[in-house]
């Protein structure tokens, strides 16, 4: 195998839906393109979304799909020592503080600052950076993050940047309600796990350079980017989604699945009678698409 290590990271809050199929296709197919390992972990830092056998209806569906990793799946949930590590580590770099502020301070900072109420994310304003006031109790961590500009090259979406500081403000490592963040645990998984290539939904787009932002203060290598596009119900415009109450894939028919997932990437069905001679086809198509020698 190349040194590529990719991985497929759901959340275990329901059955996979087409949405998150295409995701999970697009990791393996660059996976398998490239010779690389494709790896599962279960995202459940968030505990309270977690519905209960969940992780093993994924895996049961991967399965009957022809989908299998290359490794032992890990768990966020089982994380918690490695996070508080990196806690540690960030405390010790004087990057981290405690904030105080609730939710909707953090809106109303940003409507006093004259930043229009639809953005798409409300930007933290740094209110608790010099400090907590007398009697403040930190609901939240939160960490520095640099000025200036994060430039990165998503390999579907083209060139894309951010200021983080600017358009998203200190990004919170550890909640209020005491959960480790997602944008911690993710950043520092893939750091553990080896992973060279993130290829996910274009829903995480816009979390990408804080994490880069994040691994670099953590001194850890960049790793290459792709986001493919979102499944959108054709029904109510929205993206197909657990919370938006997306059907659970059918797995009885599942050439017919996974030849529909493939299309929704934008190429043509493919002449495979079955998921043996599927799989191999679709990989020689991803290859040839995005010209991976």
């Amino acid at each position: 195998m190349s040194g590529y290590v990719g991985r497929f990271a759901p959340s275990p809050s329901g059955p996979l839906h087409e949405g998150s199929l295409v995701a999970a296709m697009a990791s393996y197919l660059d996976a398998r393109a490239h010779g690389g390992r494709w790896l599962v972990r279960i995202e459940d830092v968030d505990t309270p979304r977690s519905v209960e056998g969940a992780d093993r209806v994924i895996f049961g569906q991967l399965e009957r799909l022809g989908m299998r990793a290359d490794g032992e799946v890990w768990y966020q949930s089982a994380r918690g020592p490695a996070y508080q590590a990196i806690f540690e580590q960030l405390l010790g770099q004087g990057v981290l503080y405690g904030c105080a502020c609730t939710r909707r301070e953090i809106v109303q900072a940003a409507r006093d600052a004259g930043i229009p109420p639809d953005v798409s994310e409300t930007p933290y304003l740094g209110r608790c950076r010099k400090g907590l006031a007398n009697g403040q109790q930190a609901r939240a961590w939160r960490v520095r993050m640099p000025e200036g500009d994060c430039a990165f090259q998503d390999r579907w979406m083209g060139p894309q940047h951010q200021d983080v500081a600017r358009e998203v403000g200190d990004v919170a490592v550890r909640r209020a309600d005491g959960l480790w963040a997602y944008q911690l645990a993710v950043v520092v998984d893939d750091a553990a796990q080896g992973v060279t290539d993130v290829v996910r939904g274009a829903d995480l787009l816009s979390s990408t350079a804080r994490q880069i932002r994040l691994g670099q203060l953590l001194g850890y290598p960049r790793m290459r980017y792709m986001h493919v596009p979102l499944v959108m119900d054709d029904r109510t415009g929205l993206k197909l989604s657990k919370q938006n109450h997306a059907p659970p894939l059918d797995i009885g028919r599942a050439l017919a699945t996974v030849q529909h997932a493939f299309t929704r990437l934008g190429f043509a069905p493919l002449s495979a009678g079955s998921l043996s001679s599927f799989w191999p086809a679709a990989t020689q198509a991803w290859r040839d698409r995005f010209q991976v020698v």
